[in-house]
Parts: C-alpha cells; structure tokens; sequence
C-alpha cells in the first residue's frame, strides 16, 4: 500500500485539515467507477473500483464532488455522487452530506512534474447524470457485431461512463436493429442506453 501511495503523490501536494490521517472513513462504491490519478476527469484512471467495493475515504475536496480514497489496493479521486456511507444505521451518498457526516476536508494542488491531460471540448462540457438503478442485461452478440460495423461519433462528457448514468437531453442515440436500446459512443467508448430514461445499461469495454 505504501508503494502505491507513494506513486499516486507522486508531484503533488496533499494538503488535508488537521486530523484526518485519523478520520478515514469506510466507505462503499454504489457502481462500477473510475478512479482517478487527480480530482478531475481529465487525469487517468489509476484503476476500476467495482461497484460494492470497500473504500476508506479520506476526504473531499470543499465544494467539489471529488474525494480521495484508498479501494481495491489503489489510491485515487473519485466521485463524492458514488461513494455511500453508513450513517446512523442508514446508507447515505456522500455528495449531498458532506458537512452532516463530517467529512475532512482536503485539497490538491499540482506541481509543474503533473501536468493533466487537457479534456476534450464536449457539449457546453456537461457532465453526465448522476448514477440511478437500472436492470443489468447481456447484450446478444449481434449488437456487438451491429455496434462493431456501424461505428458512431465519439460524444465527450465529463464523468464515468458507468452503469446507470443518466446521459444528458442532447445527446442522440442510434437505433439497433430489432433491439429495445439504442447505442452511442462516449468518451470513446461504446454503451447501449435505454431511450426512455437515457440511462446507461451496458457499457463495452
């Protein structure tokens, strides 16, 4: 873990409020999520945490929905949206209670050795929807080939392209032939959405 750490601080400063090396909190993923080497999409994924993982979470950025965590053996920034907690016998989202859990509070400034990739312009750089439950399917291999043959344009959004993202009103989507969901590419990679709540179903690795 120590190695890890040490790769992932690697040209930056971490800057936390007083205490918090002893406020880490257990914390759970509610989807399958990226987590990322900085507070932001435009830093790479440093891993996959896989959703129902266990998470220590150190602290948020304030007013931001990014947090860094330790979870599955990595250490990375995700998504305050995606985080859970227990809380007075209940799960609760992190994002919306960050002052009534008491969450710590941390910050993170880069140096001139990390320099993040520039995110490519998307539509007005929205972000997609906050993450809701949906039904898992398996696609049938024929969409596959349908999705491999009939390549759409890549749509740039900032976020994870996860389960059950709510993909934004102005993104459009393309017909599968004889199939109930449609098909789109975002941030180069392909997902079937259900058209009624634009929410992702699958996403194609």
């Amino acid at each position: 873990m120590t190695m890890t750490r040490n790769i992932f601080l690697a040209g930056a400063v971490l800057v936390a409020s007083a205490g918090f090396a002893h406020a880490e909190m257990a914390a759970t993923a509610i989807n399958d999520l990226n987590v990322r080497a900085g507070p932001g999409p435009q830093y790479p994924s440093v891993g996959i945490a896989t959703r129902g993982s266990s998470a220590y979470l150190d602290g948020c950025i304030q007013g931001s929905r990014w947090c860094r965590v330790d979870v599955n053996g990595v250490r990375g920034w995700v998504y305050a949206e995606y985080l859970q907690v227990q809380h007075e016998g209940a799960p609760v989202v992190v994002e919306q209670n960050q002052t009534s859990l008491g969450v710590p509070v941390v910050t993170y400034e880069t140096t001139a050795s990390v320099v993040p990739a520039e995110p490519q312009p998307g539509p007005g750089d929205e972000l997609l929807g906050p993450v809701g439950d949906v039904d898992a399917i398996t696609p049938p291999a024929e969409v596959r080939t349908y999705i491999d043959t009939t390549p759409a344009q890549t749509v740039q959004l900032g976020g994870d392209v996860v389960v059950g993202a709510e993909v934004p009103a102005d993104v459009t989507f393309q017909e599968v032939p004889n199939y109930e969901y449609r098909y789109t590419r975002i941030n180069d990679r392909s997902v079937l959405v259900d058209p009624g709540t634009r929410r992702i179903v699958y996403v194609y690795n």
